[in-house]
């Protein structure tokens, strides 16, 4: 099997588990293809987006869009890369746009800064 047929098998199984990601990650830095890695980089990042949500914990649609977010960055890095008339990271990118247009509730976590007191 080929480095970046373990991408998409790690990926596959991929949850919430931290070795999970790094051990993708690992075979992911192996990969001699630039287009290959950000688009896996993707992948690895959506999956593990949808791991947030089925886990349904309170917080998890937050840190799924911090996932979402992150594997639509690599995506668009892919598609620059991408070889002639190769559409995936596109396709994939869509895929994420259209979950989170979908689900509202899939959204970052207000920003709770607090506002400077006048006078202090």
């Amino acid at each position: 099997m080929e480095a970046w047929q373990r991408i998409g098998t790690y990926a596959a199984g991929l949850a919430l588990d931290s070795a999970g990601v790094a051990r993708a990650r690992e075979v992911l830095a192996r990969l001699n293809n630039e287009y290959r890695k950000a688009y896996y980089a993707g992948v690895i990042c959506e999956r593990r987006a949808k791991a947030h949500l089925a886990l349904r914990a309170p917080g998890a649609e937050s840190v799924a869009y911090e996932w979402f977010r992150e594997a639509m960055d690599w995506y668009e890095k892919a598609e620059k890369l991408r070889p002639p008339g190769n559409d995936e990271a596109i396709l994939r990118w869509n895929t994420c746009v259209r979950i989170l247009t979908q689900n509202p509730e899939i959204a970052p976590l207000p920003d709770t800064t607090p506002e400077p007191v006048l006078g202090e």
